[in-house]
């Protein structure tokens, strides 16, 4: 399950709804994947079909239902609708891929994204999944939340406390060879209401060209971009 609201009907209706977008999920597979008890994931499920969140396929597989496709028609998302063109400077400027991330549980999600036009690149997916244990942008998703919300983290992460100390005082993080080898990063922070980060924002590419410490470099182009998002959020 992801993040938790506290509200634990909520909590667990979110969980079927994700994991039917994993795939068709049948009852079993929904208990697999969600790790609610059969009764509940049932009784959820099956509310969820009367209101067309849900439906059935071929086989009786629960699969996302058109309602979510009407609601979805009519979301907006501040943040996401002004990423295509802050990231498209990004790229332009330092001549590397960039990513938007936001945190899911213990994962990030890249929820926007704009690649290199030419030559080697790190292609990031929209949509790609990464744990919040490696990485710039996980550094930077991680530095500004609480002992509490990191004491299953910390210990399967390669950075620690004191490195992420370091990222809240500097305003940005960098990487390399941390989450895949080879690859290099630099992300800063997305800041919304309160003062909490909501995203982080990222560059991308080979070590060779960005160097071990590509910080210094990289990192007034990215706090920029990330000044240019926050103003969407206000």
């Amino acid at each position: 399950m992801g993040q938790h609201s506290g509200i634990g009907v909520v909590d667990k209706t979110v969980s079927i709804l994700s994991a039917v977008a994993e795939g068709p999920a049948s009852l079993n597979e929904l208990v697999a994947r969600t790790d609610l008890p059969r009764a509940t994931a049932h009784r959820l499920a099956v509310a969820l079909e009367v209101h067309r969140l849900l439906v059935r396929d071929a086989d009786g597989r629960f699969v996302p239902g058109p309602r979510l496709g009407e609601l979805a028609a009519g979301a907006t998302d501040p943040l996401v609708d002004s990423a295509g063109e802050v990231l498209g400077w990004v790229r332009d400027t330092a001549g590397e891929s960039a990513q938007l991330y936001r945190r899911d549980g213990h994962e990030r999600v890249c929820v926007a994204t704009a690649e290199r036009r030419s030559g080697l690149r790190t292609t990031v997916p929209l949509g790609a999944r990464f744990p919040l244990t490696a990485g710039s942008g996980a550094q930077v998703l991680c530095a500004w939340e609480s002992p509490e919300n990191l004491a299953a983290l910390l210990p399967q992460a390669v950075f620690t406390a004191r490195s992420l100390a370091e990222v809240r005082r500097r305003g940005w993080a960098q990487s390399a060879g941390q989450r895949e080898p080879g690859v290099a990063s630099v992300s800063a922070p997305v800041f919304g209401p309160g003062q909490r980060v909501v995203a982080a924002v990222s560059i991308s590419g080979p070590i060779e060209r960005f160097g071990r410490s590509p910080g210094q470099r990289f990192a007034p182009i990215l706090l920029s971009a990330a000044q240019r998002l926050q103003s969407a959020l206000t």
